[in-house]
C-alpha cells in the first residue's frame, strides 16, 4: 500500500484524492518513533506540509480509534498567519479527516465573530484560525483550549515577521502544558528556534529544505524592460505564456489599482487582492480563479500566502520583491504537488543590480530576456490555435447537422478565416514594444562598471548652437531636446558636444514628429537644424563642460533655457532664467534661482 504508516481512514482519504506517494516533508513526519514527538521542521512553500502535519497529529487524535467521539473542546488547534492561509488549511484537513466525522472550524478575521463563536460552542475536534482572532475568542470565553491535545504553528517565521509573537505566546500559554507541539516554518531562524525551547519538549528537527534546490519545479526568468514601461510589457508577457491562470504581484496597493485598471483595459479576465478589501470580496476573487471566471489575479503580498489554485502556472512580479523570501514565497503558488510553473521577474533597466544580488540571495538561476515582441506572440497564438483541442477532438454527433451546413455552405478557405478571426478576437491586445538588449553591463577585473560603447541607433543627426564654450551637459541637453522635439529620453541617440556645437541623434521613426514639434516652437538664440553626422567629437551621450563663458546672465528678467542652463538675463529659449549650471558658488541667501531662496537639502 502506498501509505503504511498512517492511520487506515486518512490513507483511504489519500487514495481517493489521487495521491501516489508521500512528499518528502510527509515521509519525515510518519517516520517511526514520531507519533508522540513534538516536532520542528523546516519545509518549503508547496510542499505538502498541511497534509504533512495532518498526518502527524492523527496518531494524536484518533489513536486506534476510527472516528473521533463528540468533543465539547478542541482537540487540535492550527494557527496560520492569513486568512487566506487558514481557510486553505482548513479544507484540506476537511477531505483528509473526511471518514473519521472530525467537525473542523475557523476563526479568521473579516468574518462574524458571533457565528464563529456559535459553531465553537457546538464543538470542533480541530480550530484553525489567524493569531488576532483566535486571541480574541480566547479573551472572550468561547475558546477553550483546556482540552488541547497538539498546537501545530504553521508559517511560524511569516507569523513573527508580523508581529504575531506576542499573540502566539498568548495561545500557547493557555493551552494544556502536556500537549504536542508541532512548528513548521520555512527557515529556522533565530526567533523561531528561541520559540521552540520554549514551548517545545525535546522536539524531533526535520529539515528538508538544506541541500535542496529551491523551487525545483519552478522555471526562473527575468524580462529586461524600461521603467516607464513595466504596465505594458506586463502585458505582452502574459500574452506570450497565456497561462490558464496567472498571478501578478506589487508592492504596494495603488500599483495594484493600476495594473488591474490596465489589464482590464486591455480584455484580461482579472481580479485584484489587496490588504484594504474584505474577506469577502478577497474569497470571491479566489474562487473567481479556481472557477476559471477570471484568469490573472494582481495582489500584494498579504496573498503571497494560502493560495493555492491547481491550475496556477505563472507568477509575475511586476515589482521586484523586497528581500529573498518574499520571491521565493511568491513564487511558490506555482509549482506545487510536482506540478511545472513559471515565475518572471519584470526587471527595470536601472534597477538589474538589485534583480541580480536578489536572485543570488536566494539561490536561483534565472535566465534574461527581454520583452516578448509582437512578433515572437503571434508565433505563439498560432502554435497554439494549431495545438487546440477544438482542433484536435472528435465532433460530437450533435454538432454534425450545423458542420454540414457550414461545409455546404463555405469552403475551407472562409471557415478557417472565420476560426482565426474568432480566435483572435478573444485575445487580450498586444503592445508594440521596442526590445532592449537582455546583455549585462560589462565590468572590469576591479568590478568598476566598463565604458560606455558607442551607441549603434539608426536616425538622423541634428544640431544645436550650444557647446563646451556654453557649457552644454547631456543633463539639461537631453530634457531640452524631448521638451523641444517632442520626443522620449529612449529615441535619442548619441550626442557629441563640440566647442561651439551639439550634435544629436534621433531615431528614424520619431523624425517626423521631432520636425512637427520643432516647426510649432518659439526659439530666440537656440536653433536645431538637420545636419550630417559629425566627423569626430564626444561619445555618447558625453560631456565635458569645459571653461569658458557659461550661458545667458544673471537673473530671472531674462531668457535662458527652460530647464536647460540656468543661468540667465541674456536671452534663449521661452524667457526663463535662473542661476543654473556653470554659475560660481551662490553668496549666502542666494537660491539656486537667483530669488534668494534657498534649496533645502535631502536627509
Amino acid at each position: 500500500m502506498p501509505f503504511p504508516d498512517t492511520h487506515p481512514a486518512l490513507k483511504r482519504a489519500l487514495e481517493a484524492r489521487g495521491y501516489e506517494q508521500l512528499t518528502p516533508v510527509q515521509e519525515a513526519v510518519l517516520q517511526p518513533g514520531l507519533d508522540e514527538r513534538d516536532l520542528l521542521v523546516s519545509a518549503q512553500t508547496g510542499s505538502g506540509k498541511t497534509v504533512a502535519f495532518g498526518l502527524a497529529i492523527a496518531p494524536t487524535l484518533l489513536g486506534d480509534a476510527d472516528r473521533l467521539p463528540p468533543s465539547p473542546q478542541p482537540m487540535a488547534l492550527v494557527i496560520a498567519p492569513t486568512r487566506e492561509l487558514a481557510l486553505q488549511v482548513q479544507s484540506e484537513l476537511k477531505w483528509l479527516y473526511a471518514e473519521t466525522g472530525a467537525r473542523i472550524a475557523s476563526c479568521i478575521g473579516g468574518t462574524d465573530a458571533r457565528s464563529e463563536a456559535r459553531e465553537l460552542n457546538r464543538g470542533a475536534h480541530i480550530v484553525v484560525g489567524t493569531p488576532g482572532r483566535l486571541c480574541d475568542h480566547l479573551s472572550r470565553g468561547s475558546l477553550d483550549l483546556s482540552a488541547l491535545r497538539c498546537v501545530v504553528l504553521d508559517e511560524a517565521d511569516e507569523m513573527l515577521d508580523m508581529g504575531f509573537r506576542e499573540e502566539l505566546e498568548q495561545l500557547l500559554d493557555a493551552a494544556p502544558a502536556e500537549r504536542r507541539t508541532l512548528l513548521f516554518s520555512a527557515t529556522i531562524a533565530r526567533e523561531i528556534a528561541s520559540l521552540a525551547r520554549r514551548y517545545q519538549k525535546n522536539a524531533e528537527r526535520i529539515d528538508t529544505v538544506s541541500g535542496a534546490k529551491q523551487h525545483s519545479d519552478i522555471t526562473y526568468r527575468c524580462v529586461i524592460t524600461q521603467p516607464q514601461e513595466i504596465e505594458r510589457s506586463l502585458v505582452n508577457v502574459l500574452r506570450f505564456y497565456e497561462s490558464p491562470t496567472a498571478m501578478v504581484f506589487c508592492n504596494t496597493r495603488m500599483m495594484v489599482n493600476q495594473v488591474q485598471a490596465a489589464l482590464l483595459e486591455r480584455g484580461f479576465a482579472s481580479v485584484a487582492i489587496s490588504g484594504e478589501m474584505g474577506q469577502n470580496e478577497r474569497s470571491r476573487a479566489i474562487e473567481s480563479l479556481r472557477s476559471g471566471q477570471a484568469r490573472v489575479c494582481v495582489a500584494t503580498d498579504v496573498a503571497a500566502r494560502g493560495i493555492d489554485v491547481p491550475a496556477l502556472s505563472l507568477v509575475i512580479h511586476a515589482s521586484i520583491p523586497t528581500a529573498a523570501e518574499t520571491l521565493l514565497h511568491r513564487s511558490g503558488r506555482t509549482g506545487r504537488a510536482g506540478r511545472k510553473g513559471t515565475s518572471v521577474l519584470m526587471v527595470p533597466l536601472n534597477q538589474r543590480r538589485r534583480a541580480e544580488r536578489l536572485l543570488q540571495m536566494a539561490k536561483i538561476q534565472a535566465e534574461w530576456e527581454a520583452v516578448p515582441t509582437a512578433d515572437a506572440i503571434a508565433e505563439q497564438d498560432k502554435t497554439r490555435l494549431m495545438d487546440d483541442p477544438i482542433l484536435t477532438n472528435a465532433v460530437d454527433d450533435m454538432s454534425d447537422e450545423l458542420v454540414n451546413q457550414l461545409v455546404e455552405k463555405y469552403d475551407a478557405t472562409k471557415l478557417a478565416a472565420a476560426l482565426v478571426g474568432l480566435y483572435r478576437a478573444r485575445l487580450p491586445k498586444v503592445e508594440q514594444i521596442r526590445p532592449m538588449s537582455v546583455e549585462a553591463p560589462r565590468r572590469t577585473e576591479r568590478g568598476e562598471r566598463a565604458p560606455r560603447e558607442e551607441h549603434t541607433m539608426s536616425g538622423e543627426w541634428f544640431k544645436m548652437g550650444v557647446g563646451r564654450t556654453e557649457r552644454a551637459d547631456p543633463k539639461w541637453l537631453i530634457p531640452l531636446i524631448c521638451r523641444l522635439g517632442g520626443v522620449q529620453k529612449r529615441e535619442i541617440g548619441s550626442i557629441r558636444i563640440d566647442q561651439e556645437q551639439t550634435y544629436f541623434q534621433i531615431a528614424d521613426e520619431s523624425v517626423a514628429r521631432f520636425k512637427s514639434c520643432l516647426a510649432g516652437a518659439e526659439a530666440d538664440e537656440v536653433t536645431i537644424e538637420p545636419s550630417e553626422a559629425p566627423a569626430g567629437g564626444m561619445g555618447p551621450r558625453g560631456r565635458n563642460p569645459g571653461e569658458g563663458k557659461r550661458f545667458g546672465g544673471g537673473g530671472r528678467s531674462g531668457g535662458g533655457f527652460k530647464g536647460g542652463p540656468r543661468g540667465g538675463a541674456g536671452g534663449g529659449y521661452k524667457g526663463r532664467g535662473g542661476s543654473g549650471y556653470g554659475r560660481p558658488k551662490p553668496a549666502a541667501g542666494d537660491g539656486p534661482r537667483g530669488d534668494g531662496s534657498s534649496r533645502k537639502r535631502r536627509s
